[in-house]
């Protein structure tokens, strides 16, 4: 394997992903999801596999394809349910604002919708903070949590990002410089432990929303609204009035070398949540379901499959 988190060069990616998934044998759907703040909102929805539903819940920039290397085997155990956010992947991009506690409501209406209310969740990095979120405020809406290393503690990255994107050149600042490259700009800012595993295949896939003034003007709400600190000390404050219990049975997985969520954020979650549980992983990343899936599958399905756990 190449040397860890060492960026392959754009024009050196393959067309295909040296390595085979199951993204091509998902079965591919659109669902209308009616939301108070986002309105009607055309939802794609990618299914696989048979059994209890399991739902995954994709991080920033990315989207449902993000999980093709773990639908076979969670797939074996779940129908995976796996639907893209609004403003991202092929779901709708409407023109409001993009907060962490709106996105969290959205996926509580689009599991009411889905007919899946009350099932477990998978959420990965904005997935696992937002799926977070909801677990506090509807404890109903998930039997169980794996947060896949999420952010949601203001951490020093994120409190310059958040002064940054109140001014208002952000907006335009990041239009001018997605739109000159949408694959080369998901590319650079998407970051394996083996990034080998990268290609043309999905650069395009996560620069398909980017190639659209609604795309790009729903990524920089994301990154202004979603992520801001505000909400992630309001949610801070949530978790300390726990006295340490989480509202659902939950499942941290952080990576001890991820470069873009410090691992202390984990650290941090767990002294606020010790009645949760923490798995490290050694060689992999912030998305560890795509360069190392065997370790995040044999740490996230027992705990999946113990329905026993309360």
């Amino acid at each position: 394997m190449a040397t860890p988190f060492h960026p392959a060069a754009f024009h050196d990616l393959p067309e295909e992903p040296r390595i085979p998934h199951a993204w091509g044998k998902t079965r591919g759907e659109d669902v209308v999801v009616s939301s108070p703040h986002f309105g009607r909102v055309r939802t794609h929805v990618r299914r696989f596999g048979k059994g209890p539903p399991l739902l995954l819940v994709h991080g920033l920039m990315t989207s449902s394809y993000s999980f093709r290397y773990v639908f076979e085997p969670l797939g074996a155990h779940f129908e995976t349910i796996a639907l893209d956010l609004p403003g991202a992947g092929r779901t709708d991009k409407p023109d409001v604002s993009y907060g962490s506690r709106e996105l969290a409501t959205f996926l509580g209406e689009a599991m009411r919708e889905l007919g899946i209310y009350g099932c477990p969740v998978v959420g990965n990095s904005m997935g696992g903070y937002l799926a977070m979120w909801l677990a506090l405020d509807e404890p109903a809406a998930m039997s169980r949590l794996v947060d896949l290393h999420s952010p949601g503690l203001a951490t020093a990255r994120m409190v310059a990002l958040s002064a940054v994107a109140r001014l208002p050149i952000f907006a335009p600042a990041v239009d001018r410089l997605v739109r000159r490259d949408p694959e080369a700009w998901a590319h650079k800012n998407v970051h394996y432990y083996d990034e080998t595993l990268k290609s043309l295949e999905e650069a395009r896939e996560y620069a398909e929303p980017l190639r659209s003034p609604e795309g790009r003007r729903a990524f920089a709400a994301h990154l202004r609204d979603a992520l801001a600190v505000g909400p992630m000390r309001d949610f801070e404050r949530r978790l300390r009035a726990l006295n340490g219990t989480f509202p659902v049975p939950l499942l941290m997985i952080y990576a001890r070398r991820d470069p873009m969520v410090p691992p202390s954020v984990g650290e941090r979650l767990a002294r606020l949540l010790p009645q949760a549980e923490l798995r490290w992983l050694e060689e992999a990343s912030h998305f560890a379901h795509v360069d190392a899936p065997q370790a995040f599958l044999e740490a996230s399905l027992p705990f999946l499959l113990d329905t026993e756990r309360v």
